[in-house]
């Protein structure tokens, strides 16, 4: 689909939903505070309350947000219709098998790390009854509503939750190829995330760090901004990578451009990959296109695995993350000429550097 008449068809959506909103009737909520356009949506505002003040430090775009986030795809994506075709069990996508089963899911090479952020949550998916597979996705949204520039995400209550562990190898590697990677999109998502998709839900690397990929360093930063959901992940990326952050020589780690930021060897390909290149400079300087596609996609997502006749939209519950006050630029010491640009159908963009010397990146 062409990016315009996606971006026409959002923006009708948009319209139509606020139209609507306006019209429906609201309930109100037993807390005696809040309202919501169904009674399922209710029990979502405590959750809310209670993550943004007790995980995520007071409503601020941290690590735990960042993981949280994470989570959401680490669970969605385990899902393979091409195994059910062949007998096999393929996986129940955003069914919170991940949770459900940590032993056996967090031990996946993949999902090396995540034990932490699920014993975080635990808890909090404990003392509010929500579904493990709600749960996870929706707590995803709320982290990511704290970085300034995100878009709202989808929230949906309804999913069915996982009675088995998803089978590994399901979820991408940053050492696979790009085509390893498109494919198992594809799976996974009945062939609707393909290369143009694939690149759009990569946009949840503006705010990600790396934990496990060098061993001795953790919470090393794919840019030089994980705190804003912004487009100089898409940028940094296609700086002329010079050295490691770390020890180097790790698996899925290729030199990056900034001290103190890792580049996953995945990100650095398919920025580069003749199918893709050029919807990834796309992105650069582009903070509408960063906001609604990945709003597009995330939603998406979030339901892989489940009927979205089932489910009820709660959205709204949802904060609307800060507007974006800062403007892409490369990083101090850095220029065009240091972009090793791989789409040769659009110049790259012209933008201001930052003042000073090259500074390294801090840690999340």
């Amino acid at each position: 689909m062409a990016f315009k008449s996606l971006l026409s068809i959002v923006s009708v959506v948009a319209a139509l939903q606020g139209a609507n909103a306006a019209l429906t009737r609201r309930v109100a909520c037993p807390d005696g505070k809040n309202t919501a356009t169904n009674a399922a949506c209710c029990q979502l505002f405590a959750v809310r309350d209670d993550l943004q003040e007790n995980l995520f430090h007071g409503g601020l775009c941290t690590a735990e947000a960042h993981e949280s986030l994470r989570l959401t795809f680490h669970d969605a994506i385990a899902i393979s219709p091409a195994l059910e075709a062949q007998g096999k069990f393929g996986g129940g996508g955003a069914d919170g098998s991940i949770s459900i089963f940590p032993e056996i899911e967090t031990s996946f090479h993949p999902n090396i790390g995540l034990d932490e952020v699920v014993a975080l949550q635990a808890p909090f998916q404990a003392r509010h009854n929500l579904s493990h597979a709600d749960f996870i996705q929706f707590a995803g949204a709320i982290g990511a509503s704290n970085c300034e520039g995100a878009p709202q995400l989808a929230a949906f209550v309804g999913r069915k939750d996982a009675t088995q562990p998803a089978p590994d190898g399901l979820v991408p590697e940053p050492f696979h190829t790009p085509t390893q990677i498109f494919d198992r999109l594809a799976d996974a998502s009945q062939g609707e995330f393909d290369e143009i998709l694939t690149v759009w839900l990569l946009t949840a690397h503006t705010i990600a760090a790396a934990n496990d990929v060098d061993p001795a360093h953790s919470g090393l930063p794919f840019d030089s901004t994980p705190e804003l959901f912004d487009s100089q992940f898409f940028l940094e990326t296609q700086l002329r990578g010079t050295a490691f952050p770390g020890t180097g020589g790790n698996q899925g780690e290729v030199e990056s451009a900034l001290a103190g930021e890792l580049r996953l060897q995945s990100d650095h390909t398919i920025a580069r990959d003749s199918r893709t290149a050029c919807e990834w400079q796309s992105f650069v300087n582009n903070q509408t296109k960063v906001q609604q596609m990945f709003q597009f996609v995330f939603h998406d997502l979030s339901i892989l695995g489940q009927n979205i006749d089932d489910l009820v939209d709660c959205t709204e519950v949802v904060p609307i993350p800060k507007a974006p006050t800062f403007t892409t630029h490369f990083p101090a010491g850095f220029s065009n000429a240091d972009i090793e640009q791989a789409c040769a159908d659009t110049p790259f963009p012209k933008l201001p550097t930052a003042p000073g010397p090259k500074a390294s990146v801090a840690p999340v």
